[in-house]
């Protein structure tokens, strides 16, 4: 089964409106669309970056998937953002993948922020991290379930922004 675009929102910054982005963004939507992201998108908006908003610049009708893999593919930095229910949402982990694919092939930057979650929850797949994993080895097959474990590995163990409750 194919993640549903409304699992984990994305979005990218440009600078020049192509196709080739600065920044791709990868969170949750449900999680922290209403707060965090929403300062950061008026933050770079208020910096005059063009930026690719799921719910500004998605059409109803148009091909989810192939739109954020073209914005990942063509951005310098990607930043992941991990929430708590970030692992839950398969299309998060789908981009993360891609992710870390561009990261390793393109030398691509990734600058994860760890949103009230430990990044070695991230890294090892523990916390909330872990439990989610069990119902997706249910649905999904083994060399996917590998790529996602790999790919928040790899960014759990990238040095990135930690915010929790008491910062």
């Amino acid at each position: 089964m194919a993640p549903t675009p409304t699992d984990c929102a994305s979005s990218a910054a440009s600078t020049n409106g192509s196709s080739s982005y600065d920044i791709f963004l990868s969170f949750r939507g449900e999680d922290i669309r209403n707060n965090f992201i929403s300062f950061l998108h008026k933050a770079l908006k208020d910096a005059g970056l063009n930026v690719f908003f799921d719910s500004e610049n998605l059409w109803t009708g148009e091909a989810i998937g192939p739109t954020l893999q073209r914005a990942i593919e063509g951005s310098k930095i990607s930043i992941p953002i991990f929430s708590s229910g970030y692992a839950d949402s398969k299309w998060c982990l789908w981009e993360l993948a891609q992710i870390v694919q561009c990261h390793r092939t393109n030398n691509q930057l990734v600058l994860p922020i760890f949103f009230h979650v430990d990044p070695s929850h991230v890294r090892n797949q523990t916390g909330s991290f872990e439990k989610i994993f069990h119902e997706h080895e249910k649905e999904f097959k083994p060399d996917i379930i590998k790529s996602w474990k790999d790919a928040l590995g790899v960014v759990g163990n990238l040095k990135g922004d930690v915010l929790d409750e008491t910062k």
